[in-house]
């Protein structure tokens, strides 16, 4: 089979070809997994980190990619979940234990044995991959292959970031940062909370315009004061700076989560900057979001086909990884980048 491929990890912007396209063995499913022919993969901020060693694969060279959306074309011995021709999805989760004390209630994503696709275990940016048949998901009908892929992570996991926010119909939500997650997060958000004002933080007036269009109330930048104090905020930047700002505009015991899963040293010094009883006091409270649940992944699915919230894609031909993670990289974004495998 053809797959993108890391062999060696390094900055995006100064090593434009770090994935190679590549031949490489077609995989084959043990007990209990599916073999699927890939037909689209998500790109996500997680792969930058993944290239450039904020959280590196186990081994190289590694397949990345973990919003995958294939065909079901060969079967393990022992699955039942799934029969050849059966579309599915594979989301950030690979793996989990199953018996741990968090398996068991329902936070595998806490599990110290967590399994990360793409990292982990070779993932979607190739024509093939494996993976066990309870870590894949059918796919609503009514979403294309390039709409399901980013919403096995980008809309899981903002999904789980605003089930922790504790939002309440009415209060005022933010949005750091305005790309694949964002977007999917202010859809959800209009959809539950119907009663809610949304502000969105972003860099540009490009993703401003953006966000209005999708029903933001109010869009500024990173540093612009919103109209009002927020209950919440919801963190999905790369970056330190949106953290501080963001702690300035919450209001007393609001809650700031922070959805991303490394973030980039650049400008780290803002933390220096923050002012406790300004920013921090006054039962103010921080969370992280680590990984994905497969109840995340699967009730985000359903209830997207049902609202319905539909991502809006940029489609790039798998052999141009490269350029959509160096685009990603330089935040030219605009909702979310999918590949074309098929």
């Amino acid at each position: 089979m053809k797959a993108m491929v890391l062999s060696q990890m390094g900055q995006v912007l100064e090593n434009p070809e770090l994935l190679q396209w590549m031949d490489m063995p077609d995989p084959v499913p043990g007990r209990g997994e599916i073999l699927i022919r890939v037909r689209a993969c998500g790109v996500c901020h997680t792969e930058l980190d993944e290239i450039e060693g904020r959280t590196p694969p186990v081994a190289l060279p590694m397949i990345l990619g973990h919003q995958v959306v294939g065909t079901v074309i060969e079967t393990g011995s022992g699955v039942t979940a799934f029969r050849k021709g059966e579309r599915v999805g594979i989301a950030w989760i690979f793996s989990a234990c199953g018996h741990c004390e968090f398996c068991r209630s329902e936070q595998e994503n806490l599990c110290a044995s967590f399994r990360a696709t793409g990292r982990d275990a070779p993932g979607g940016y190739a024509e093939r991959m494996t993976v066990s048949e309870h870590f894949a998901y059918r796919l609503p009908d009514n979403l294309t292959d390039y709409q399901a892929a980013p919403l096995l992570c980008a809309g899981a996991i903002g999904y789980r970031s605003l089930r922790l926010t504790g939002l309440q119909d009415g209060q005022i939500l933010g949005l750091t940062g305005f790309g694949a997650s964002a977007h999917l997060v202010l859809q959800l958000a209009r959809y539950q909370f119907p009663h809610s004002r949304l502000f969105v933080f972003a860099r540009n007036e490009e993703e401003r315009t953006f966000a209005r269009s999708l029903g933001a109330t109010w869009a500024g930048d990173t540093i612009d004061t919103p109209p009002e104090p927020m209950h919440a905020v919801i963190d999905s930047t790369p970056a330190w700076t949106p953290i501080a700002e963001s702690l300035k505009h919450l209001r007393p015991g609001g809650c700031l989560v922070i959805n991303a899963i490394r973030k980039e040293k650049t400008d780290q010094n803002a933390l220096s900057r923050i002012d406790y009883p300004a920013q921090l006091w006054m039962e103010k409270e921080v969370k992280s979001v680590a990984n994905v649940t497969r109840r995340d992944v699967q009730e985000f699915l359903t209830m997207s086909s049902q609202i319905p919230i539909r991502p809006e894609v940029q489609v790039y031909p798998l052999r141009e990884a490269n350029r959509a993670l160096a685009e990603l990289k330089k935040g030219l974004i605009r909702g979310a980048k999918v590949l074309a495998v098929d």
